[in-house]
């Protein structure tokens, strides 16, 4: 469907021509129509369908077309990469119209609050925010939420895990109930259910199929011991120098400061991305990535979601997520726009029943890549790079990236309202 059929306001449909969009995404097909009727939707569409898109659109087709005065739209992101994400976007389909938009989000320098408030103050017809910053704002009394006409929670289940309930339930209670509810989440449990259940009203569901990664990332994994990663780590980055964008996933920040650390005496030009560095050297990093001066990022799962760069041809799990949601995201930066990629996985002896969780969700096995001669005494964790189903290494799967279809579940229980898997919560922690 073509984005000219949705009826869209013509300052909107200059901005899509400008920027390529031609035609809508699954989601966007699905979501722009309920939205443009005014009902509450609660959508489950993982990163890279065209999600953001699905709801800014018709929210500034509302905005172009009525009068509106003081805040309009307040939409909520889990971190701060997400925000910012969503604001240049917001930033490209608003060109040609007057709605003006703002950014709330922490770990820059005292003067951004104060043009925040301002911001705000004046009568921004949209702000993007993290909930506890917007908070902070509210408590001081820097924000009007009177005017507030729409009410967006992208990324809904992660905003739970990281503990923002209560903070978005505060928020909340400060904006009229007349609203619309857009809420938008990769994955749909059913504590994500019962809390849509207190914020919507009487919503339509869309749900796009979901934690199935492209079919054109060629997923393979190598059964390696933790004392060998880093010179296997070693030796297939320096086999790809030709690759324009590397992002290696790791699960602490000692391990991403590490890791980064060791690539880069081995002569890798590479550099860290996690919470502990200050915002303007998170986001010079990550603006050199996206242009191409860096070749390789180390990261936390802070990059698994909600970041869009294009060309990454290659990305690395130093460890096995512990939740099979998070490696579908983490392998979904590449293979971004119908592109091709690899994604790489360290699998240690720890981690094998939780990529036999990844490998059920996905409902494929992943091939299993034989390990260099140099580290099969090192680092092999069955001996030879021989696979857990009796045969030699890399034997396991075929077809397109080695990957074989597995029967019956897997994909089809994922699917939205029906056979939700109940798992443990991860205990709340903070934004990144």
């Amino acid at each position: 469907m073509k984005f000219s059929e949705f009826g869209l306001d013509d300052a909107l449909l200059e901005g899509l021509d400008a920027m390529g969009f031609k035609e809508a995404t699954p989601v966007q097909e699905q979501a722009i129509p309920v939205i443009l009727e005014g009902k509450d939707i609660m959508a489950c569409a993982q990163t890279g369908t065209g999600k953001t898109a699905a709801y800014i659109l018709p929210v500034l087709h509302h905005i172009t077309v009525s009068e509106s005065h003081g805040i309009d739209t307040l939409i909520l992101g889990p971190t701060r990469e997400l925000v910012m994400q969503v604001d240049q976007q917001l930033e490209g389909f608003a060109y040609f119209t007057n709605t003006s938009v703002i950014a709330v989000y922490g770990g820059r320098d005292g003067h951004s609050m104060e043009q925040e408030k301002k911001a705000m103050k004046s009568g921004a017809s949209i702000v993007v925010a993290t909930p506890g910053r917007f908070i902070a704002h509210l408590d001081l009394g820097n924000v009007d939420l009177s005017t507030v006409k729409h009410l967006v929670l992208d990324e809904a289940d992660r905003m739970l895990d990281m503990g923002f309930a209560p903070d978005i339930m505060k928020i909340v209670n400060r904006i009229p109930r007349t609203r619309q509810t857009l809420l938008f989440s990769a994955t749909m449990p059913e504590d994500i259910r019962r809390f849509a259940k207190q914020l919507l009203r009487n919503p339509e569901e869309v749900s796009i199929a979901i934690s199935k990664p492209a079919e054109n990332i060629m997923q393979i994994a190598y059964e390696i011991e933790d004392l060998g990663k880093l010179k296997l780590a070693e030796h297939l980055l320096s086999d790809k120098k030709n690759l324009k964008r590397v992002l290696i996933f790791a699960g602490t920040k000692k391990m991403v400061a590490e890791l980064a650390r060791r690539l880069s005496k081995h002569g890798l030009k590479v550099e860290a991305i996690h919470s502990d560095l200050q915002q303007s050297e998170r986001e010079e990093r990550l603006l050199a990535f996206r242009n191409g001066t860096l070749p390789i990022v180390v990261a936390t799962d802070v990059l698994s979601r909600g970041i869009d760069v294009k060309g990454i041809d290659l990305v690395l799990n130093f460890d096995v997520p512990s939740d099979p949601e998070d490696y579908v995201h983490r392998i979904g930066r590449t293979a971004r726009a119908e592109a091709s990629g690899i994604a790489i996985t360290f699998i240690n002896r720890k981690d094998f029943r939780s990529f036999d969780r990844i490998e059920a969700l996905m409902g494929m096995k992943v091939r299993r890549q034989e390990l260099p001669e140099e580290l099969k005494a090192a680092g092999s964790v069955r001996g030879q790079g021989s696979d857990r189903s009796g045969g030699r290494g890399g034997s396991r799967g075929r077809g397109r990236g080695g990957q074989r279809p597995q029967g019956g579940q897997g994909q089809q229980g994922r699917q939205d309202g029906g056979g939700q898997r109940k798992k443990r919560r991860r205990p709340p922690r903070k934004a990144e």
